[in-house]
């Protein structure tokens, strides 16, 4: 095997399947695939045309997973948009494919990327934002994770906590990105309860209905975000908190505290208050502190800085932030946020300027720029 031919083919074999219309990411999958093949099969019988075969291969393989991700996207227009309460439908193959992804040859992550791409329907960048790494590191690693199962029987499928991070970040991208999965993660969540009696499934299950609760408050009508304590608590689904709460309960009256359970637990909190005024902070950072002890998740602390600043003042959320990498996504906005409520009005409005640079998509882009425009509106001249 020539591994030094099939690294100087990959970047024109790439090329070509652009320039035919592949899409980058869809483009670069497809190549990857058609390395594989070729390790598998030139050693026995190595083609003539070594370019040839590989543009050949490589195109199959990606006409093939676009006809694959059509038909799936067919079958998750079928789902109504809007998860309905109660006991989940008959199970369909969706979430056992979600098992066999989560796989014991690979690593968690590797096997959360892999789903997500092969499951889920995200994008590399995508996956990469979720995962807060730089989208060639995650492309890189979804490449090891598809050569690892290459040649693997899948009978030993992955566990449960594997396809609980899989559901939770299919989630977030529905709930918060430009793909909308969040109710196809909850159907699945309520799938995995229905047959799994976990506490964590059921604190996932409850997390999702909560967030999912204020998704019609969370943007105006111009479609630009409306901040939490904004939000019209009137355009809140009492129905979803009500039976998110009751979940939640029965899964905490268990004594099993998961990282799910006590996420659950502060969005309980929010959807409790009936005004942003009236939200028990001092709760909420008892629960970060929880959570913070059974996961050592940057953006946890993050957000724990922001109640913090709401439970004992601004400048003790500044301190908070202050023991954190600057680098963390959001940290930037959060300290714009917390300056502007200390009434440094100049360094808040700077800082909002900075975060929206930085920015993970338009909508928060947008909104940033709006607060920056805000305050240099206040600000003496």
């Amino acid at each position: 095997m020539n591994e030094a031919l099939l690294r100087s083919l990959t970047p024109n074999v790439l090329g070509i399947l652009v320039r035919r219309g592949a899409d980058f990411a869809a483009a670069e999958d497809a190549v990857q695939d058609a390395l594989i093949e070729a390790v598998r099969v030139w050693p026995a019988d190595p083609p003539r045309d070594a370019k040839g075969w590989l543009v050949t291969v490589a195109w199959r393989k990606f006409v093939d997973a676009t006809r694959a991700d059509t038909a799936r996207r067919r079958r998750e227009d079928l789902v109504e948009e809007e998860p309905a309460p109660g006991p989940a439908p008959a199970a369909d193959d969706t979430l056992q494919l979600y098992f066999l992804c989560a796989h014991p040859s690979l690593t968690p992550s590797s096997a959360v990327a892999l789903t997500l791409r092969a499951v889920g329907g995200l994008t590399t960048r995508q996956i990469a934002q979720a995962y807060l790494v730089p989208e060639a590191t995650m492309a890189q690693r979804i490449s090891r994770a598809k050569r690892t199962v290459s040649d693997v029987r899948f009978d030993q499928p992955g566990d449960v906590a594997t396809v609980l991070r899989v559901l939770y970040l299919v989630f977030n991208e529905g709930y918060s990105g430009d793909v909308d999965l969040a109710a196809e993660a909850i159907r699945l969540t309520r799938q995995l309860a229905a047959v799994i009696d976990h506490p964590e499934v059921a604190g996932l299950l409850a997390l999702m209905l909560l967030h999912h609760a204020r998704r019609a408050a969370r943007t105006a009508p111009d479609g630009s975000l409306v901040p939490l304590a904004d939000q019209d608590r009137g355009r809140w689904d009492t129905t979803s908190i009500a039976e998110g709460v009751e979940i939640l309960q029965a899964a905490l009256a268990r004594d099993r505290l998961g990282e799910f359970q006590a996420q659950a637990a502060i969005a309980a909190l929010h959807a409790d208050a009936p005004t942003a005024e009236e939200t028990d902070w001092v709760q909420i950072v008892e629960w970060y502190d929880e959570l913070a002890g059974l996961t050592d998740n940057p953006v946890v602390r993050l957000n724990r800085a922001v109640a913090v600043g709401e439970a004992d003042g601004p400048r003790a959320g500044l301190a908070a932030l202050a023991a954190l990498d600057d680098s963390l996504p959001r940290h930037t906005a959060v300290a714009a946020y917390l300056h502007e409520r200390d009434g440094d009005l100049t360094t808040a409005a700077r800082l909002y300027a900075e975060a929206a640079q930085k920015a993970p998509n338009l909508a928060e882009r947008n909104h940033l720029t709006r607060q920056a425009a805000r305050l240099n509106t206040r600000r003496p001249r």
